[in-house]
């Protein structure tokens, strides 16, 4: 009998700890994939090779520092892990990739996919997951204005349509008969583009925009495409495209002694285009560019005694000893990264998927240290544009310099 009752006893308690087990599983948030009592393993999809490759420092960005928090605690006593895959900027991989990433290894999030089509193209699935698909490395207005079809996607920098009206009204305010020649990518990305700056022009889209022309991603050059831009007689213009492309634009327009005035959209206003087009033809293919920019420009010699700036040349120092820290991919990759670590942080120890989303909609980030004075990043469940805020600068030998103030892009 005594046997008996202990052999109860013994069950008992067996089943009691089970249980206890399993509420503590469902307390600390691993009832969520991805998460464990020391990791929190996030996805992610980035341009290392093919057209948009040097997009990929902005991978590397983010996994230097997610490594320089791991090294200082991590998240809430967790380290991060992210796997960042290689999807050439093609939806077709991205879509492969994404669903090795939630159906293979079981991430508790992807973060930062980067590219409009390729992004857009997994937005169904990971929503349909209920995966979070949390601060995409595109611009487009759909990542803010279509969050009641898909809550677990939001974006982080400013829309490409509000960074384009910025540039019509600048225009419409001091050239106001200027004829606009436009290049942008035959995408979503550049129609969204395209659109906000006709938006921005109003009535006047019609007249000032002479002539618009498209390129592929597949296209080995620009130069047919600057050519017509030249012939249409347009003196302003308007360059709506990733890094590679942008590039050659600039170095095409020159090459063909055409000097307009031009704004390069902020995507490709990285120093690596700006030099290699000065290197490429000159510095007439560079100086005078306008762009608008919302982060700190880690080669500006101003910001050598900037907090910001020196963590990220420490930063990179340690983790990432031979990148270039002149190329505001990498700072941009470790600004994204730092709003990642503090919605994870503020979404708590017990962290799942459901709780980083209100997380990541109940921002307001002012210690972002990357980002330009009077730039913070601000989302509330029915405003999920974090950063809304530009500054207009002009490139002149080597030097990016603001001549507006900060302006609220999405008033």
């Amino acid at each position: 009998m005594r046997t008996t009752q202990l052999h109860r006893i013994l069950a008992f308690t067996a089943l009691v700890a089970l249980v206890l087990g399993a509420t503590t599983t469902r307390v600390w948030g691993q009832s969520d994939p991805g998460i464990t009592s020391t990791e929190i393993l996030l996805g992610g999809t980035h341009p290392f090779s093919g057209p948009a490759s040097l997009y990929g420092n902005v991978g590397k960005g983010i996994s230097a520092y997610f490594a320089y928090i791991n090294d200082n605690g991590g998240v809430n006593g967790r380290k991060i892990t992210y796997k960042d895959l290689d999807d050439g900027y093609s939806p077709p991989q991205t879509v492969q990739l994404t669903h090795q990433l939630v159906e293979q290894d079981h991430v508790f999030a992807v973060f930062d996919g980067l590219g409009t089509a390729p992004t857009a193209a997994v937005r169904p699935y990971l929503n349909d997951q209920k995966v979070p698909q949390i601060f995409v490395a595109t611009g487009a207005s759909t990542w803010g204005a279509d969050y009641v079809k898909y809550p677990w996607t939001i974006g982080w920098q400013p829309d490409y349509q509000s960074e384009s009206e910025v540039y019509a009204k600048y225009i419409l305010q001091h050239t106001p008969n200027a004829k606009i020649g436009i290049i942008q990518q035959n995408d979503d990305f550049g129609q969204d583009s395209l659109a906000g700056l006709n938006r921005g022009l109003g009535a006047k889209a019609a007249s000032m925009v002479v002539k618009t022309a498209t390129y592929e991603t597949t296209d080995p050059d620009v130069n047919s495409q600057i050519a017509s831009l030249k012939a249409s007689g347009a003196d302003t213009f308007v360059v709506f495209a990733t890094p590679k492309f942008a590039a050659l634009a600039l170095i095409s327009a020159a090459k063909q002694g055409w000097h307009p005035t031009i704004y390069l959209n902020n995507v490709a206003a990285s120093q690596p285009v700006l030099r290699g087009a000065t290197a490429a033809a000159g510095p007439e293919a560079t100086n005078g560019i306008i762009t608008a920019l919302y982060l700190k420009d880690p080669s500006d010699p101003k910001y050598n005694a900037d907090k910001g700036i020196t963590l990220f040349k420490q930063i990179m120092a340690k983790y990432v000893p031979a990148g270039d820290t002149a190329d505001g991919n990498y700072l941009y990759g470790m600004s994204v990264a730092f709003t990642m670590v503090d919605a994870m942080k503020k979404a708590g120890r017990d962290i799942t998927r459901q709780k980083l989303m209100d997380a990541a909609s109940h921002l307001d980030e002012h210690d972002n240290p990357f980002l330009l004075p009077g730039v913070y990043i601000s989302t509330t469940p029915t405003r999920r544009f974090p950063i809304t805020e530009l500054q207009l600068f002009r490139y002149n030998n080597g030097k990016v310099e603001p001549f507006s103030p900060v302006i609220e892009a999405r008033r």
